[in-house]
């Protein structure tokens, strides 16, 4: 096929940018094959459970390989989470009391959580008097470090959060070497647990928020660490005495992770996980091969393509709805899954405002395949992310580029 000149000279430009990312991937790819190694994983783990699932060592042994790769004490890795926002839920309900007060040093969390956290009548923590209070990251998208202090001294919270990706905003993912900043500045007033949101940011550096002193971190399977091959679920990992107050929450107190069958086995979800680093490397080239030939014709991206990538995520700025659309339609139409399907603007639950979605993947939602999704609002921005091959990526551009104006 006729790949665009634009594409290979971005390539070119790019040589840096990929040794740095396969540098990383051949790190993290090691670190997990060593937690495998460690772990003894053997063909009696992907063995399928049923009913009460008592003695699963395939679900144990997944939950010991998730808090090694994680540097933590404990992990739950868990098909019966549904998505990222469950799990964080989890922690939430898990941790936090009546009277409580949960902190974000990131200002409001994903659009999803936000009724977690503050939805009136619907079961959420501020039903059950639970308070939110948060500060907004400073102008040039990073946390306010002093005013993180301001509000951990005066308010005393029983927990401060931190969401590493961006959600709906104009910001970069934050760094591990930023959040380890926040963390050091949170203990030096309060040892309440830090809990941070890491989904798209796993396995985009080569140590994890957990490793440099948060106490918690929660993301989903059907992001990076599922590796494409994960068909659904979530994990936390962290602290022990918390994720043992977490697994009473998800399925009941004085059971914990107890229980729990699967009955279509653990084979995907540790062949996942192996994958991960490599997909993740996919992922990471597909989307500053994006942001290079994008930002050439004039589109804003962050991250530029020669930034560090905190995570899988690129915001793509359009002029027009109609661009923007466009865009989108055109990720779904050279997708492998549903490619004859024409995504529209639709009111999805959990969201503020109305919602495209590009998503033609294996599994559905799965955001470490190519996606990208947007809310129809200005200003108008695409968050593109994923890709299970860069090949896959390239093919895809050479097709966005047919489609969009040359000067927008």
């Amino acid at each position: 096929m006729n790949i665009d000149k634009r594409i290979i000279n971005a390539e070119n430009d790019l040589k840096e940018v990929f040794a740095y990312i396969e540098n990383n991937a051949l790190e993290n790819q090691n670190k997990v094959l060593e937690a495998f190694r460690n772990n003894r994983i053997a063909l009696r783990h992907f063995a399928p459970t049923t009913g009460y699932g008592y003695d699963d060592i395939g679900r144990d042994t997944l939950c010991r390989l998730f808090a090694d790769v994680f540097g933590t004490e404990s992990a739950i890795v868990s098909p019966l989470i549904a998505n990222g926002t469950h799990a964080i839920s989890t922690v939430l309900f898990g941790l936090l009391r009546p009277g409580d007060v949960m902190y974000s040093a990131t200002g409001n969390p994903y659009d999803t959580l936000m009724d977690v956290v503050a939805g009136e009548g619907i079961g959420s923590l501020r039903d059950f008097g639970i308070k939110f209070s948060k500060t907004e990251v400073d102008q040039n998208g990073k946390i306010d470090l002093q005013a993180v202090a301001d509000a951990v001294k005066s308010q005393k919270p029983a927990m401060i959060f931190i969401q590493r990706s961006r959600g709906y905003s104009w910001r970069s993912a934050l760094s591990v070497d930023e959040i380890r900043e926040a963390v050091n500045v949170v203990r030096r007033y309060t040892s309440a647990p830090v809990v941070v949101d890491n989904c798209y940011g796993e396995f985009t550096d080569v140590i994890e928020p957990t490793q440099v002193g948060a106490d918690v971190i929660v993301g989903s399977l059907i992001k990076n660490p599922g590796g494409g091959l994960a068909p659904t679920g979530g994990y936390v990992a962290g602290r022990k005495n918390l994720i043992d107050l977490i697994a009473g929450r998800l399925t009941a107190p004085g059971i914990g992770m107890e229980v729990g069958s699967y009955a279509y086995g653990y084979q995907y979800f540790y062949q996942g996980l192996f994958m991960a680093p490599h997909v993740v490397e996919q992922a990471l080239k597909a989307s500053a091969l994006f942001s290079r030939v994008l930002g050439e014709l004039g589109h804003e991206t962050l991250p530029a393509f020669d930034e560090k990538q905190n995570d899988i995520i690129t915001s793509i700025k359009f002029k027009t709805k109609e661009e923007l659309i466009s865009f989108c339609q055109t990720i779904q139409t050279y997708s492998p899954i549903d490619s004859h399907v024409l995504p529209e603007p639709w009111d999805m639950p959990g969201y503020q405002h109305q919602v495209i979605m590009a998503a033609g993947a294996f599994v559905q939602g799965a955001s470490i395949e190519m996606s990208a999704d947007a809310p129809i609002k200005e200003p108008y921005i695409a968050y593109f992310q994923g890709s299970l091959t860069y090949e896959h990526a390239k093919i895809v551009l050479n097709n966005v580029l047919a489609n969009l104006p040359k000067k927008s």
